[in-house]
């Protein structure tokens, strides 16, 4: 990746909905280059989808967590693919310091969130969470 990609993909990170013909006039290159670009980038999977962000306040009604997890020795891989298999698991990352996964979490009630944070708990490998509810968001 060059420059230009970095550029492209922070115009799409800000909206997916741009038009190549914006893009191209933004880049100050032709509409064929951004066109191969963007091919390259989805052939390569550096570009993997294009998504809708919602406002934070748009699903009121949806709780969502964030569960950081520490793993059991050198159980790390096997800790990541159960995560990844939990449905109410939305994104998870690794991350560093104190805990070694960082896990989004999302439920449609507190007994529906109540039963994904058991599930995970006793995933084998997992030695201590933390979880915290959001509250509100304002960004």
């Amino acid at each position: 990746m060059d420059d230009t990609d970095r550029e492209l993909i922070s115009l799409l990170r800000k909206d997916a909905r741009t038009s190549i013909a914006t893009l191209a006039s933004k880049l100050k290159v032709s509409r064929g280059t951004i066109s191969n670009r963007l091919r390259k980038l989805e052939d390569e999977q550096v570009i993997v989808g294009y998504g809708v962000r919602l406002r934070p306040d748009a699903e009121p009604d949806q709780i969502r967590a964030w569960m950081c997890v520490l793993v059991d020795g050198n159980q790390t891989r096997a800790v990541i693919a159960s995560l990844l298999g939990e449905p109410g698991v939305e994104a998870l990352h690794d991350t560093n310091g104190r805990w070694d996964l960082l896990a989004e979490i999302r439920a449609q009630t507190m007994t529906e969130l109540s039963q994904v944070l058991e599930r995970i708990r006793l995933i084998k490998g997992i030695a201590n969470t933390e979880t915290s509810i959001q509250l509100a968001s304002y960004r």
